[in-house]
């Protein structure tokens, strides 16, 4: 059985720094790329950052690049995503996905696996 299973989310001050998890298990988890993707109240499902098997290749969306950070640890089966300097705007409920692929993908439809979300609030 697939699980990934996030962690990490909570309150915090605009400007300050969170950093996300996610553990997977029950797939070869370095064969897969990894995805972030946030939902906001109100608003459709936006795919943040992603990362191919080895972590070598990462794709962000404009909207946090330069700001959020994507990585990963094959020998933990751990995916992670590093949020600097947050805006109130980043406020959402934040997922992790693996893609049926091995390569970074910003293609929403490529991920199969989705975690339950964690959830952050920025506060101004």
């Amino acid at each position: 059985q697939v699980q990934l299973l996030e962690s990490g989310g909570g309150l915090v001050q605009a400007g300050t720094s969170l950093r996300l998890s996610c553990v997977v298990s029950g797939l070869n988890f370095g064969s897969k790329g990894m995805g972030w993707f946030r939902q906001a109240p109100g608003k459709e499902r936006e795919l943040l950052a992603s990362a191919g098997g080895s972590g070598a290749n990462t794709m962000y969306a404009n909207s946090v690049k330069g700001r959020f950070t994507i990585s990963r640890d094959n020998a933990k089966n751990t995916a992670y995503l590093e949020m600097n300097n947050l805006e109130p705007e980043d406020t959402a409920v934040y997922y992790c996905a693996a893609s049926k692929d091995p390569w970074a993908t910003m293609g929403s439809r490529e991920y199969q696996y989705w975690g339950r979300g964690t959830q952050v609030i920025v506060t101004s």
